[in-house]
């Protein structure tokens, strides 16, 4: 419920990555608007359109979409927007959020500064590392380019939220001089679910130990590693089995890797699963391996961890923010031999590997959506407040 004496918010969110489109980001949003509302807020989605899609939610408004070559399954925003403008302005906004800081993201902070609403940001992705997403330009000015959107875009909101101190500290690289608040993206409770019943259903034989991927199928998440750990700690031990749920362009490169490693018969490619099914895997799985180094948070292992999976995740992005080393996981160098070592030393001890999972399970759930939307609000409310006073202060 909202906060006693003072009243629901509302609140228009735009995003370039919102459902039925899965990533972190889409999660992130889905989440956000859910938990806002749980607390009686007033929440408008803003988002491009996707092919196929019938939205169940009336406060839901899509931009006209299309899907282009270098960027597969994210349609991009068209122009005009005019006539979303005048949806817009059919409502009346205490503060606009984007989720974006590309084409969404350009038109709420433009809708902002003219309709004289506060802006706050959410910077949810290390973009400089997609750079190799757009072929037809040289891969350091694409670079060069984001870095420049980047500070233009950040610094010209009211505030910015980011998930962890590393997306922090690069903000800070890139000159951002709005003020930043991190505020990790909390995770709904996962269901109650029977571990040796859904592995029965997935055909998975008791003595089987399956290291887990979910996640995009991307040259960005480092998948080179995590296939060829997975092929060392095979060898190590008949008895592991690598499952990779998701999807991606990426896909051709790594069924090639694992037919040159000769591990085929150990190894499926599960493809796409709906957000709604992902947990059983999580709960029939035994590790779970993350070797992205792009992201900056890393919502897979969250929620890898609420169902008790430790997790083995290499260090340098902001997924391993959440791993206390030997504590509820390891945290180990983006090496193949270290990974594939910290497999066999998480599996081969029936002891510790129990108190990982239990110490998982408890890091996964402490983190929620409550706190999380609750500590939103307050920055909500602090910017809203500020920039009254600086319109009252500047007529």
């Amino acid at each position: 419920m909202p906060e006693p004496s003072l009243p629901p918010l509302r609140i228009a969110i735009f995003s370039d990555s919102a459902f039925p489109i899965l990533n972190g980001v889409s999660v992130s949003v889905d989440t956000l608007i859910n938990e806002l509302r749980n607390q009686g807020h007033s929440v408008h989605l803003y988002a491009t359109s996707f092919p196929g899609n019938r939205d169940t939610d009336p406060n839901t408004f899509r931009f006209p979409s299309m899907e282009f070559p270098f960027w597969r399954g994210y349609p991009l925003l068209i122009p005009p927007v005019y006539p979303m403008l005048a949806r817009f302005r059919k409502h009346t906004y205490d503060i606009i959020h984007t989720h974006t800081p590309f084409l969404v993201g350009m038109v709420g902070l433009r809708w902002a500064e003219s309709h004289e609403i506060p802006i706050v940001s959410t910077y949810h992705t290390l973009y400089d590392r997609y750079a190799h997403y757009v072929k037809m330009l040289p891969r350091r000015y694409v670079r060069f380019r984001i870095a420049k959107h980047t500070n233009f875009y950040y610094n010209r909101v009211n505030h910015v939220i980011t998930p962890t101190d590393i997306s922090k500290k690069w903000l800070l690289r890139h000159s951002v001089t709005s003020e930043v608040t991190i505020i990790p993206t909390g995770s709904p409770r996962p269901p109650s679910l029977n571990r040796h019943t859904i592995r029965a259903e997935l055909g998975i034989a008791p003595e089987q130990r399956i290291l887990l991927y979910v996640g995009r199928l991307a040259r960005e998440k480092n998948l080179e590693v995590l296939i060829e750990a997975a092929s060392m700690a095979m060898k190590r031990d008949p008895a592991v089995q690598l499952w990779m749920v998701g999807d991606g362009p990426y896909r051709p490169e790594c069924l090639e890797l694992i037919r040159e490693l000769g591990i085929g018969d150990r190894t499926r490619l599960i493809g796409f699963v709906p957000r709604a099914e992902v947990d059983r895997y999580y709960s029939a799985a035994d590790l779970f391996l993350f070797t992205s180094i792009s992201e900056t948070q890393g919502l897979v292992v969250q929620e890898a961890m609420q169902l008790g999976l430790p997790a083995v995740v290499a260090s340098g992005g902001g997924a391993g923010e959440a791993v206390r080393h030997l504590e509820n996981g390891m945290l180990v160098k983006n090496d193949v031999q270290e990974l594939a070592e910290a497999v066999h030393t998480v599996l081969s001890d029936p002891e510790q590997y129990a108190r990982l999972s239990a110490n998982a399970r408890l890091t996964g759930l402490a983190a929620g959506v409550g706190p999380m939307a609750s500590a939103v609000t307050s920055v909500y409310r602090g910017v809203v407040a500020s920039y009254a006073a600086d319109l009252a202060g500047n007529r």
